[in-house]
Parts: structure tokens; sequence; C-alpha cells
């Protein structure tokens, strides 16, 4: 129950006034505040949307064992919507977001209190860049928040195949972040996030899993142009829980394959202890592939969203994973 992956949906913002002789946000920016601040919001921070599970990430793991792996993570979102609707104007006339990271894992593995355990630390660099109709937004390229997790299995056995996991993330407010930009790479806010996993055969080769989870927020007091503010102001959001479930199947010693849904809700966001009334209903499809070498495991992953109620439609997901003991 590792790795964590996703966006936020953008929340529906608040109409400011901006004072028209301000030196704190550039002209450009003035002009289009109104239009952009709900886009920018999505990343906010950029990494650390949901808990997607990679196949058998919820088998519990042998003890004593170290691993390193190394992420390409990849997205792009375009079509904006509001509260179902598609919406096409001024700068959301074609919107599109590429966002790129690479992410180091460590992880390791133990027995505490005779159950299986594991923990991670990550720490991802990445550049997240605003294209089409928004081209004129500042792009920002740094490293992101550090994520810690720590999950136990108390079941597991592997003659049945049958798992039950559970996981604890904790997101660290270490990336690069700039209040007068609406794009950064890190959030400025803690984020915890709890996560329960079960899986277990179904006929022959082919397992079902199932996990819930739900991502909690601190507050960020330094909430600026992203919130339609000249000076900062607090953002504040209501959990978001991600449900997501499929079938995995082992095709051979080498080789299996996944196919995961997810539902996401919740999210709303306050700006200036405003309610922003934009909860999110997005559901989306992730297709999951592994392959297990002398050198290494290497994993594939490419999805997108299938709905979305607020937000940019995120058209684009694609992974890279290679892990490797050590």
């Amino acid at each position: 129950m590792y790795q964590k992956n996703t966006f936020k949906k953008p929340p529906k913002a608040k109409q400011y006034t901006i004072p028209p002789n301000t030196n704190l946000i550039p002209e450009l920016m003035k002009q289009s505040l109104k239009r952009l601040s709900s886009c920018a919001l999505l990343f906010y921070p950029l990494l650390g949307w949901g808990i997607d599970l990679q196949p058998n990430d919820i088998v519990a793991p042998l003890p004593d064992k170290r691993y390193a792996q190394i992420t390409y993570y990849n997205t792009e979102n375009t079509t904006f919507y509001k509260n179902g609707s598609v919406v096409s104007a001024g700068q959301f006339a074609s919107p599109v977001v590429d966002a790129q990271s690479v992410i180091p894992k460590f992880i390791g593995t133990y027995t505490i209190a005779n159950l299986p355990g594991a923990s991670y630390v990550q720490l991802p660099y990445g550049t997240v860049r605003p294209a089409g109709s928004l081209s004129g937004t500042p792009s920002d390229t740094g490293i992101g928040d550090i994520a810690l997790a720590t999950a136990i299995w108390p079941y597991s056995n592997r003659e049945t195949r049958t798992y039950l996991g559970l996981a604890a993330y904790l997101t660290i407010p270490t990336g690069g972040y700039s209040s007068m930009q609406p794009f950064n790479m890190g959030g400025n806010r803690y984020t915890t996030d709890i996560q329960v996993g079960y899986q277990q055969p179904i006929i022959g080769n082919l397992d079902g899993m199932f996990a819930i989870d739900t991502m909690f927020y601190g507050g960020n007091s330094q909430c600026s142009v992203a919130c339609l503010s000249s000076t900062n102001v607090p953002l504040n959001q209501k959990p978001v829980t991600t449900t997501q479930a499929g079938p995995i199947y082992k095709i051979n010693e080498i080789f299996t394959v996944s196919a995961q849904y997810y539902y996401v809700a919740g999210g709303a966001t306050s700006i200036n202890n405003v309610y922003q009334n934009n909860v999110m209903n997005t559901q989306r499809f992730m297709l999951s592939s592994l392959m297990h070498t002398d050198i290494g495991r290497f994993s594939l992953q490419y999805g997108r969203d299938m709905g979305v109620q607020n937000g940019l439609l995120q058209t684009r997901v694609f992974t890279l994973r290679f892990l490797k003991e050590f």
C-alpha cells in the first residue's frame, strides 16, 4: 500500500477585488486571476490526490527486505468543469496543464507484534507546465513535498492469497512554494491519510482487490494568487475519500496485469473562511502491468478520468516504475 500520486480537483473561487495599483501581483496575473484561480488550486499540492495502489500492493511483504524504487510520473489535464458543465470562456477556452516528476522511494519491511509491516520515504522532483489558453501562466520546477508511510497487515495468508492491510501516510510541506504563483510543486500544508485494503482470490489466478482511503488536509495560511487575493489568506479543505476496486490477473511468474476503478468524493474548500461549494465527484480508471525480472520489477500504468463534477479533466496518467531489492 505504497504509491501516492494523484491530483486534487479545483475549487470554485470566490471573487475578490484586487487593488488596481498593487505591486504584489503582475499586471498579467491581475487580468487573468478570476478565470485562472479555480484551475490553480488543482495543483495544491502537485502530488497528493488520493492513494493509488499498484497490483498486489495489498499482498503482505516478506520481512527484513530493503528496496529502492524510481518512478516517472506524467499527467495531462484539459477541459474545465464547473458543477458538471464545461466552462470554455477566457483562459478556459482550451486549457492544458502538463505535469511530470521523478520520484525516488526507499522501502523497508519488518515484523511488528508478529505482523508484517513496511515503511517508506519518498521525495519527488518535477515540473508543472500550463499550456494552451493557460500558456501565459508561470510554470514551476523543483522539489515536491516529502511523503512518509507505514503499513501493517492484521491478516495475511499466503496459502489462500488473502490479505487485509492498513496504512497511514504523512506528507510534510518541504517542497518549493510561493504564494505569488498559482502553480507550485509544494503544497505548503501537511496532509495525512488512512487507508484499508483487502485482496482475495476470485478464481484460478484471478484475484480481486478493494481499498478505501481518506485524506485530511492541514490549512495553508499563505494563499494569495491562487486564492484571488493580493495578500495571504487562509485556505482550508475538507477530507477527500477515494475508493478503488478491480481484478488482478497473474499471467505467469513474470507478468501480472490489473484494471482498477476509482471514485473520488469530498474535498470542498474554504478561502478566507468562505465556503466555495466545490465538492468533487470524480470517476477514473487505471490499467496496470507488472514484469518481474532478474534485475528487478518493472511496472507500467495508464489511466484517465471518466467523469468530473468540478475541476480539470485528467486526460492522461502515465507512470513507469522500477523496483530493486538491495
